[in-house]
């Protein structure tokens, strides 16, 4: 189930988004500001908002099934990064839907996924839970980067 729900919103989601709105638009939409706003959206609004809630609630799942740790400690800091995904995932929730909001909503969240995936990249021993973490975190972390240095680029 954790696998359908990350690929669903991290890939098949915001993708598909995309091409509804961009052909519902007759193909006048700006293609740039449809994958910022709904990859914004689904990868950070909607995924980072179920983790934030997942964590701050269950931190166990991620400690023993993301994390592979057995050490009740940790339940603690996932409790926290809870904490810090809700509000990266309200962000994320909000943003598009506010003019002028969609990249800056994007920028703290393309960091976080981004460290976070580089981190994961350098831990070994990793199960195919933290694998999908790992390439998904970095895949939104990419498209929202690409997104806010073009969108940057374009208003100067």
């Amino acid at each position: 189930m954790y696998f359908v729900m990350v690929i669903g919103l991290m890939v098949v989601l915001p993708v598909a988004s995309v091409i509804v709105e961009f052909a519902a638009s007759g193909g006048s939409a700006d293609l740039l500001d449809l994958i910022g706003k709904w990859f914004l959206f689904w990868g950070v609004g909607v995924r980072l908002f179920i983790a934030g809630v997942s964590q701050t609630f269950r931190p166990a799942f991620t400690v023993q099934n993301i994390l592979g740790n057995t050490d009740t400690g940790a339940t603690q800091i996932v409790k926290e990064l809870g904490f810090a995904n809700l509000g990266f995932g309200l962000v994320g929730l909000i943003a598009p839907w506010i003019d002028g909001w969609t990249v800056p909503g994007a920028i703290a969240p393309a960091l976080f996924l981004g460290l976070d995936g580089i981190v994961h990249i350098a831990k070994k021993n990793k199960n195919a839970t933290e694998w999908l973490a790992t390439v998904t975190d970095l895949l939104i972390a990419v498209v929202l980067a690409v997104f806010v240095i073009t969108s940057l680029v374009r208003g100067l």
